[in-house]
This record gives C-alpha cells, structure tokens and sequence, in this order.
C-alpha cells in the first residue's frame, strides 16, 4: 500500500537503530523513540509495527532482579545424552520443559547435545535440582556445570 511501510526483509540503519533501541528499554514510548531515531511518531510506530509482523521483533519481556526474585546462584550446564535419537532428545526437552530452574534450554553442536542456563535460589537449590532432577533423567549420560561468578555483559531482555 502506499504510504505504509511495509518490512521487506532488508534492514537498513533505521530499523537497527530502533532494534537496539528497543532492545535497551522494550518499554520506552513510541514518540521518544521516534526521537531517538530521527523519525516522526508516525512513521516510528509504522516501522515498529512492520518489524513486529514479519516476526522480527516477537515479543517484550521484563527484566528481573536476581535479589528481588530469589535468584542467588546461576549456573550454565553442558548435558550429553546417551542416545542420539530424536526420541532421547524428545524426552529430555519435555522434563526440561517442566523444571522452572531452566530459564535456557539450546540444542548445540559440539561434544555434547545440550546447553543449559539454570537459575537457583542457592548451591544446595542448585544441587537438588542437579542430583534430584537433572540426573535422574534416564536419557542424561554426562553433565557439565560453570557456576557464573559475575555477568560484566549480558544484554538478554
């Protein structure tokens, strides 16, 4: 249509500009966004919009306090199964799926099939879910923790 901007599948610096935007502060308005991308409210909210459907931007979520929510430990997690079928990797998604303390779950290359980011409220919340959980899981052969000590970057929204 004329006058309507449509996503195309070509980024150009505006919508990256807006992206990183967002990205920044999911909640800011559309007007100080437009201003922060040299645009008018209007033709912001256009390209916003036409991001959103062609699935480039799929949703907004809050940012959490770890000390707010209870969080005290995060771990990243390597797990190899030990069966390489879609079956064992089925399986293992679906009680991944149902344990809160897997905020990541990413299906990898490499030496192992699984990357996990775990959140706990402690070390012996972690362990539970590390003996009592996690390694009761017959499709589980090998599993892998790096306790996070700091996070100096992490722009996850």
């Amino acid at each position: 249509m004329p006058g309507r901007a449509q996503y195309t599948g070509a980024m150009d610096s505006i919508d990256q500009h807006i992206l990183r935007a967002l990205t920044r502060d999911g909640r800011i308005s559309n007007l100080a966004l437009a201003e922060a991308v040299g645009l008018s409210p209007s033709a912001c909210l256009r390209r916003v919009t036409a991001l959103e459907r062609a699935g480039v931007i799929t949703g907004y979520r809050a940012v959490l306090s770890p000390d707010k929510t209870g969080v005290g430990f995060v771990a990243y997690v390597t797990v190899g199964l030990n069966q390489h079928t879609k079956a064992a990797q089925e399986a293992f998604e679906r009680a991944i799926a149902q344990s809160p303390e897997v905020r990541e779950c990413h299906n990898i290359t490499g030496a192992v099939e699984y990357l996990l980011r775990i959140e706990a409220a402690d070390l012996a919340a972690y362990k539970h879910f590390h003996t009592e959980v996690l390694g009761t899981l017959p499709q589980v052969n090998a599993i892998t923790s790096y306790v996070v000590m700091g996070s100096p970057k992490d722009e996850r929204a």
